[in-house]
């Protein structure tokens, strides 16, 4: 039977505040049992990975499927707490990661099996797109396996908000932006909704792409681009300007606040991933391209910048073959069409059933399966910085919203970024 989460939360927490080893403490262990971690506690998402788990239940019988899912924006508290499950050496059976980057550091500690053999052995080079599996390779090798995949390069609006203030569309450049922004600034309107730091380094990125365009966005983070740059900088001159006409001094205290006020009214846009949208469809009851409607974020039509969530196979698993099960589950069309339609993301496979995803999740896995869609991966949750970089990322946009030097924010992401590497 499917467990639920709370129990083993509380369990970890005491450990952990008890400064006791946490060996077992996720509650899995016995051979009939899968343990298997994530930061899936939300709407939508939830219900997605219960509905994986009672497929691979019936497909294992006798199986229960222990979820040790912890609550937390982006993973933040999940991540804390797996780490030192880690350093203990008690991982569980199978978790939840960001591809790319993200798990270089697993990988380079030996926490993590390869799984480029598993890759083979399911043909899954053969149904994920090239730019995917080129972010998803560490090394040569392939470490984890994408369930779902997300849209980092979103605008978001309501098309009444534009026809109230006479814009006959959204921006297609961030200087465009900006001059709506004028405009939408003397109606008494913030043209730009933001939330928590997170948020604003999403934004970040967002412009730099747009700005850079998808060759030098990744020559950026490949280091064949240095951040003095005279166009790197001209971007986060860019980024200054657009941070200016945003609530940055009343920031929301998280990316479904930061989209109310764009529902309410009180801001006109917003930038952010598509999780945005099975938010306003299933909270807020909106309906894609009436109540709301995204575009790709100025400058970046036509590229996909992408983020996914994906299982490993830890180092040290109590029940390795249970968990590769697990992974065949997450890589299979029918675990991607029981957890994506729920969670408001596409499928990783090219080859899902595209009836199953309606209104924005449609024009989403259009944008995906089109070959001639660029593919990059984002910055704010994992792709194509490592930890440590991200890290000093958000450190440097920390101080810069404080003292507003770009010269110095250039110098310190070039210093750290060849630090870091």
């Amino acid at each position: 039977m499917w467990q639920g989460r709370v129990g083993v939360l509380a369990l970890v927490v005491v450990a952990i505040l008890a400064g006791i080893p946490m060996c077992g403490a996720g509650g899995g262990g016995g051979d009939n049992q899968l343990e298997v971690y994530s930061w899936w506690t939300g709407p939508g998402e939830e219900e997605g990975l219960a509905a994986m788990a009672q497929e691979f239940e019936a497909k294992n019988a006798g199986v229960a499927f222990v979820n040790a899912a912890v609550s937390g924006g982006a993973g933040s508290n999940a991540k804390a707490i797996l780490a030192s499950r880690l350093l203990a050496n008690d991982p569980p059976d199978s978790y939840q990661r960001h591809a790319g980057l993200e798990l270089e550091d697993d990988v380079r500690s030996g926490k993590v099996q390869d799984l480029t053999a598993l890759y083979d052995r399911e043909g899954w080079r053969e149904v994920l797109p090239q730019g995917l599996l080129e972010n998803l390779t560490i090394d040569g090798r392939l470490y984890a396996v994408p369930v779902n995949i997300h849209r980092a390069n979103l605008l978001w609006y309501t098309p009444a908000a534009l026809d109230e203030l006479g814009l006959g569309g959204p921006p297609k450049t961030w200087p465009e932006f900006l001059a709506q922004a004028e405009k939408i600034k003397e109606a008494g309107r913030t043209p730009l909704a933001i939330g928590p730091q997170w948020t604003q380094k999403h934004l970040f990125e967002t412009v730099l792409l747009g700005e850079l365009g998808a060759d030098k966005y990744e020559q950026l983070f490949a280091g064949s681009l240095r951040w003095t740059a005279p166009e790197v900088q001209a971007a986060l001159s860019t980024y200054q300007q657009v941070l200016s006409y945003s609530d940055l001094r009343s920031a929301s205290g998280d990316w479904q606040p930061q989209l109310d006020r764009v529902v309410q009214g009180t801001a006109v846009y917003a930038v952010m991933g598509d999780w945005v949208s099975g938010y306003l469809e299933g909270t807020k009851k909106q309906r894609w391209q009436q109540g709301y409607a995204a575009v790709a974020s100025p400058g970046s039509d036509g590229v996909y910048s992408f983020l996914s969530d994906a299982f490993t196979l830890p180092t040290g698993a109590r029940n390795p073959e249970l968990a590769e099960k697990w992974l065949v589950e997450c890589g299979s069309t029918e675990g991607q069409n029981l957890f994506n339609p729920k969670k408001g993301s596409i499928p990783a496979r090219v080859d899902a059933d595209a009836k199953l995803y309606p209104g924005y999740l449609g024009w989403a896995l259009a944008q995906w399966r089109d070959p001639k869609t660029r593919i990059v991966g984002s910055l704010a949750h994992g792709v194509v910085a490592n930890n440590a970089f991200n890290a000093e990322i958000d450190s440097a946009l920390g101080l810069f919203n404080q003292n507003g030097d770009l010269g110095k924010l250039a110098a310190t992401l070039d210093r750290t970024f060849e630090a870091t590497r």
